[in-house]
């Protein structure tokens, strides 16, 4: 059987910080460094998680909830969960199966 392609969504908001980073760029960036196929970061326009604080764009600063979603191989993204271990401020951690219409061979991609 071979390995799923599967999609993985991280929940985490534009006010979290790890250190002086934002964590959902750190996410991206070691999200790259493990060779996942593909991340995206998609901002939400209103959102709660487990506390009762509503995460929502202010006249400010941006506040709003955020989930990153990651593309690849159950084994791959499994393994990169582990990488993340480190991290505060991260809400759920979800996978599910998707139907993969295309799958571009990424080595024969250009950048």
């Amino acid at each position: 059987m071979s390995d799923p392609i599967k999609l993985m969504r991280i929940y985490t908001d534009e006010a979290a910080y790890f250190g002086d980073r934002r964590v959902f760029e750190i996410v991206v960036e070691r999200a790259r460094q493990a060779g996942v196929a593909g991340v995206t970061v998609l901002r939400a326009l209103i959102g709660f998680g487990h506390t009762p604080h509503i995460h929502r764009r202010h006249l400010l600063d941006d506040d709003q909830a955020l989930i990153v979603e990651a593309l690849d191989h159950d084994t791959k993204l499994r393994a990169f969960v582990q990488s993340l271990a480190d991290l505060e401020h991260l809400g759920p951690i979800t996978l599910e199966a998707v139907e993969v219409l295309r799958w571009p061979d990424a080595t024969t991609a250009t950048v």
